[in-house]
């Protein structure tokens, strides 16, 4: 039987509670030193002077404030896939309501001598020191995970498009702390593993996977035409004492292309938009010209020498120029610094044995075709720089799926196409989950994650998460 990891049910939440409310008056406290210590805001009569307990009772009702508000905002419910611009979202909203809250009590008591400025030293303040305690929490948490400490071992029945859904959402947000421990499937040509996701067999095995592997929640993803099997599926779990969920299909249309709503408690099921297009994509394009063109003046001394260290390095040309396949499956020519010597694709047949990656990529980590300089400039992705160029004319955006080879597309089976929808981009979700580490399968998953789940703050959050990774050259070769 497999070991079961050490786990935990979750911050109790009189702790948050106790924390959220230790730090509130600290805040409040801190303010009070701003405005009548260090005299921020201007130096304080004498005859104004108020001692700290005077305050006291407006502390204590701004604590109440923010802690009902924080209750009806959920951040005691322990959601997952809430992101901490979400808590720090949460956090001004309720630090904004009981400002003025706290503003209109000074105003019917003792308005001559209470300070205006402190209410809003204390909102600066409040806003920092939850938002700091939720980073450190969310660290905290990251670093048990890792452990295996607190960590939700999952198994999806079901590997259809429901099945590939959950499988992207917890590949491209390992902040959630799922771990997909395998999917169970009756269907004979889903016998093969996605990725990192295992396939365990017929649904039949699932009572024995459950103890085998220690699985703490079963994700029901089958089809709507199979209720009969789903609700034995849940007695199954059940029996087991096991947590089950079932991911409706809704007549088999992608979850995020459903949004629901209601009349008076009747609800309607109603199909979205993809969300880049229109509006979006003009704000994406626009995004990416201004950046790529300011990106093209700022590094063009660098790729200057780039340009002569390849030229001293080794005979042919600078750049290298391949046709890939972009948005919609078009077809355009790929700008990158030489990094092989010349001649090098015609050798992928001779090293075939050697390729490391799955699927219809090809990754060497000791690739013999790699130049001196080439090695460098691969392991901090400079040979992609030219490609700035590519965004320009539009071929490409900033963020997006790897731009793939039409040989790599003419092996994708029907769900990996779906990559195709979006334009490629220099970075993107796979960039900053491990690179050239990634499976094909989980490149794909995050890739669709992306094109469905759009928006500049997930744009502006794999630009950020690119740096690190770049510079410290994480799976790149």
């Amino acid at each position: 039987m497999t070991r079961t990891p050490m786990r935990f049910p979750g911050w109790p939440k009189v702790l948050f509670l106790v924390i959220d409310a230790t730090l509130i008056n600290l805040a409040f406290r801190t303010a009070y030193w701003m405005r009548y210590e260090r005299e921020w805001g201007g130096i304080v009569d004498p005859a104004f002077q108020v001692p700290y307990r005077e305050y006291l009772p407006f502390a204590l009702l701004m604590t109440v404030i923010l802690l009902v508000t924080f209750k009806f905002e959920g951040m005691y419910n322990g959601r997952r896939g809430a992101t901490w611009f979400d808590e720090i979202y949460a956090i001004i909203n309720a630090a904004t309501t009981s400002t003025i809250f706290l503003m209109a009590a000074f105003f019917f008591y003792r308005p001559l001598f209470f300070s205006r400025l402190l209410p809003f030293y204390a909102a600066v303040m409040i806003v920092t020191y939850l938002g700091l305690a939720r980073l450190g929490e969310r660290f905290i948490r990251g670093q048990l995970r890792r452990r295996g400490i607190g960590v939700v071992r999952v198994l999806i029945v079901g590997s259809g498009e429901m099945g590939r859904t959950i499988m992207r959402h917890i590949v491209a947000q390992p902040e959630l702390g799922y771990q997909v421990v395998g999917f169970v499937d009756d269907d004979p040509e889903s016998q093969h593993d996605i990725g990192r996701f295992r396939a365990l067999g017929s649904i039949a095995a699932l009572p024995r996977l459950v103890q085998e592997l220690a699985v703490d929640e079963v994700i029901v993803t089958l089809p709507w035409q199979h209720h009969r099997k789903i609700i034995r599926i849940i007695d199954q779990c059940k029996h087991e004492r096991v947590r089950s969920r079932i991911v409706p299909d809704l007549f088999q249309l992608s979850l995020s292309r459903v949004h629901l709503d209601d009349i008076k408690g009747v609800p309607l099921i109603g199909v979205k938009e993809p969300s880049l297009q229109g509006w979006n994509m003009a704000f994406k394009r626009v995004a990416d010209i201004t950046f790529s063109g300011m990106m093209l003046v700022l590094v063009g001394p660098l790729m200057l020498l780039i340009a002569l260290a390849i030229k001293l390095d080794s005979p042919g040309p600078v750049l290298f120029r391949q046709t890939r396949v972009g948005r919609g499956g078009r077809l355009f020519t790929l700008y990158k610094f030489r990094s092989m010597r010349t001649g090098a694709e015609s050798e992928v047949a001779h090293l075939s044995t050697y390729n490391e990656a799955d699927g219809p990529l090809f990754k060497m980590r000791n690739d013999p075709r790699v130049t001196r300089v080439g090695r460098i400039l691969r392991k901090l992705s400079l040979d992609e720089l030219p490609q700035f160029y590519n965004v320009l004319r539009g071929e490409m955006s900033l963020v997006g799926p790897r731009p793939a080879l039409p040989s790599e597309v003419a092996q994708y089976e029907d769900w990996h196409r779906k990559r195709l929808d979006v334009a490629p981009g220099l970075t993107g979700l796979w960039q900053t989950s491990g690179r050239s580490d990634v499976t094909f399968d989980e490149m794909c998953l995050m890739d669709i994650y992306y094109a469905e789940q759009w928006s500049p703050m997930l744009d502006a959050s794999i630009v950020l998460k690119t740096i690190p990774t770049v510079l410290f050259g994480r799976g790149a070769y």
